[in-house]
């Protein structure tokens, strides 16, 4: 994926622009089943720079999180940030990088989001834990509540909103926060349903001042142990995660109007993951929570009615 500094430069023949919005698309469908399943109800055109934008992002978390992650250094996330401004010059370095050029091209991508990502990769190279929720959330904000940006950038906003005679001189709403808010909350998300992969990795990504809040011990945790203290503690996480939900929900109807249904859908969808848990008993540690394919498929039709009227 990413050519190390020592090895010898040499020329490539990348695939052409339909070949590699291709590829980000398998990728996202392999990795982000229910991420792919929301993008299959944007235009066309947005639901292809999503896919570039979701294949970036996979390849940056796999250089800490993948296979090759052992050989990883802050030298290698320099390489990559080096291949993004390459990216953002124009000129594309690996077969999936062709199609986020192009979209480059038809949205107003900035920058920073993407640098504050590897930001966040860079924050796993040397951190397994939190204290606080407030030390989590810039990694969340930069891994996640990135994402919400990139994304904004590339659903729009809504610009009839502000046509009538009164309202022409207001300057138009962009649900910043909202976006980095509905980031935060599929991130947390993330951490509750990959509770036990983490601990393989030895990795504790709830916050250390929330387990003592709940008297549960690190060596518990390691040992996956579910009890009232530790339900009690996932629920904490769970409502906390809701919370972030609850906040990005609230400017979906800033979006541009084909982007609110495709939107609403993946916030649903992922917040259902929640509810997987619970049902679980919140046993994360030896189940992994998921949203059966058929209940995916009945929210769609009440995500569709919240894009009307909310």
């Amino acid at each position: 994926m990413l050519q190390l500094p020592d090895s010898p430069p040499r020329m490539k023949t990348l695939v052409s622009v339909d070949e590699s919005y291709k590829l980000c698309r398998q990728l996202t469908a392999k990795y982000a089943k229910t991420f792919y399943l929301g993008t299959l109800l944007m235009s066309p055109a947005k639901r292809q720079a999503v896919w570039a934008i979701y294949a970036w992002c996979r390849r940056t978390d796999e250089l800490v999180d993948g296979p090759a992650s052992a050989i990883t250094t802050p030298e290698t996330l320099d390489l990559w940030e080096q291949q993004l401004e390459s990216i953002f010059a124009g000129h594309p370095q690996e077969n999936y990088d062709v199609a986020l050029v192009d979209s480059l091209q038809k949205f107003p991508l900035d920058i920073q989001p993407f640098r504050d990502m590897i930001a966040g990769q860079r924050m796993d190279l040397y951190r397994s834990r939190y204290e606080t929720f407030e030390e989590l959330y810039l990694y969340c904000y930069r891994v996640a509540g990135t994402v919400g940006l990139m994304s904004t950038a590339i659903m729009g906003v809504d610009t009839e909103a502000n046509t009538a005679p009164w309202n022409q001189k207001k300057p138009q709403y962009i649900p910043t926060e909202e976006a980095i808010a509905l980031g935060i909350a599929n991130q947390l998300t993330n951490i509750l349903r990959d509770v036990g992969e983490d601990t393989r990795r030895g990795r504790i990504y709830i916050p250390l001042e929330d387990l003592a809040r709940f008297n549960y011990t690190e060596p518990e945790f390691f040992q996956g142990v579910v009890d009232d203290r530790w339900r009690a503690l996932m629920q904490f996480q769970i409502d906390r995660a809701r919370q972030f939900y609850t906040k990005a929900e609230e400017g979906i109807s800033h979006l541009s109007p084909d982007a609110r249904w495709p939107v609403w859908a993946a916030s649903m969808l992922y917040g259902q993951i929640l509810d997987a848990i619970e049902r679980n008993d919140y046993d994360v540690f030896s189940q992994r929570a998921y949203v059966p394919q058929l209940k995916k498929f009945r929210t769609l039709p009440l995500a569709w009615m919240r894009s009307q009227v909310l």
